[in-house]
């Protein structure tokens, strides 16, 4: 009885993982729409979540934190004995903070530049994590059925070459560049939570 509550409530985190991955990207569009003069090309997702319309992306921000943390106490409770998963569950827990710390602490696109700006730094922690997780995942899986591997490797890819260019990115086209690294890490949580689900289904 107690297995089969927990692979329920791991269904329950996978769920939440999703509703996490999806409320990003909705927050996203709606905030660009709603908040004035936002150029969704050229503006970044921190000029969005900053301002009289902050909230927006703020509580979609906390709310991917949450889906972050979702799926590793999901993957906590699915653990495959492998040190490449207890990896990915450490930083699956390290970006959930990070993208508190970036929802929290709106230093870019409300013009304070003063003090400590630890932005910058937390930006360099995720896109380190979010490397060392693509591929993290894709050697834990690669004795695995399902797309797991295969997604691991793409995103493991885009990330590593792409996820640098960005700092050197033009003004003008960074925003829709830095849209489209989010939507990499948000499909890669929800394959893996899908894989979650999957494996805590066949065990029921």
């Amino acid at each position: 009885m107690h297995h089969v509550v927990v692979l329920r409530f791991v269904l329950v985190l996978t769920a939440l993982a999703y509703a996490g991955g999806v409320g990003l990207v909705l927050g996203n569009v709606v905030g660009s729409m709603v908040v004035p003069d936002h150029d969704w090309i050229s503006d970044t997702v921190s000029d969005l979540a900053a301002g009289r319309y902050e909230i927006i992306q703020d509580v979609t921000l906390y709310g991917y934190a949450a889906a972050l943390i979702a799926v590793a106490i999901g993957a906590a409770h699915m653990h495959s004995g492998t040190r490449e998963w207890s990896g990915m569950i450490y930083a699956l827990l390290l970006l959930a903070l990070c993208v508190t710390i970036i929802a929290a602490r709106n230093e870019y696109g409300d013009g304070d530049s003063d003090g400590f700006v630890i932005h910058t730094y937390v930006v360099y922690v995720l896109g380190f994590l979010f490397a060392c997780l693509f591929v993290l995942a894709m050697r834990e899986a690669r004795n695995l059925p399902g797309v797991l591997r295969p997604v691991s490797a793409v995103c493991a890819g885009l990330w590593i070459f792409g996820a640098p260019i960005f700092f050197f990115m033009p003004t003008g086209y960074d925003g829709i560049y830095e849209r489209a690294l989010g939507l990499i890490t948000v499909a890669w949580v929800v394959v893996f939570a899908a894989h979650l689900a999957r494996r805590a289904r066949e065990i029921l």
